[in-house]
């Protein structure tokens, strides 16, 4: 007698958050184009009917994606941004969270998206209202810090380019290297040389072995 519990009438639905991550990695490493049912069903090692347990077709699981990346990279950012600084270096280092810790901020999905909305019109018009929402975000980080208008969209806008840059040539570097260089990022975004214990409380935050500044050599 079958196990109820391995039951085939059982297994083949999986749960949710499976069907998604599997999507994402198909969105992330081949584009939208791989995030189709069936390939998904066989690498899971689950049935189509497991899919529609979850999702009411394709497009639906599309737009989990889609809502997904807006949570994460979007809200997140706009969080880091809104947190509690003493200083706008404080700020800014709150905001590199998303540059260092992955649960925060998922590079290689935003890159996808970017790339998929290329031929999307309704994804790049909320690409484009994401990307308004995180100027925002950022600018009212330096005017709360007391910089004029003109002058904290300037630094917005500078920190928001530089990273879709960073994103779109899929640089690589260590961990360790990234933060030892966070300081002199602070110092050229914000006009202002962050604090020992400033850039002590990233590297602790990121690291359980802070790496020195090249200063500090």
């Amino acid at each position: 007698m079958p196990n109820p519990m391995t039951d085939s009438r059982q297994k083949p639905r999986g749960s949710q958050q499976l069907w998604l991550d599997a999507a994402l990695d198909a969105l992330t490493t081949r584009g939208v184009e791989a995030v189709k049912i069936m390939p998904l069903a066989q690498k899971l090692g689950l049935t189509r009917t497991g899919f529609y347990a979850h999702f009411r077709d394709r497009e639906a699981l599309l737009e989990a994606l889609i809502a997904h990346w807006e949570q994460k990279n979007t809200g997140n950012l706009v969080a880091r941004c809104e947190a509690y600084a003493e200083s706008i270096c404080e700020a800014v280092f709150n905001l590199f969270d998303c540059w260092i810790d992955p649960t925060l901020f998922d590079a290689r999905l935003d890159l996808a998206i970017r790339n998929w909305a290329r031929n999307a019109p309704a994804l790049q018009a909320r690409l484009d209202a994401a990307d308004a929402r995180r100027a925002a975000a950022i600018m009212a980080m330096f005017t709360r810090a007391g910089y004029a208008q003109a002058d904290a969209k300037a630094r917005a806008m500078t920190i928001l380019y530089t990273q879709i840059g960073y994103i779109s040539m899929q640089i690589t570097e260590p961990k360790s290297i990234r933060i030892i260089h966070m300081p002199a990022y602070i110092q050229v975004f914000t006009g202002q040389s962050p604090t020992d214990s400033e850039c002590s409380r990233f590297r602790a935050r990121h690291t359980s072995n802070p790496p020195q500044s090249p200063s500090a050599k």
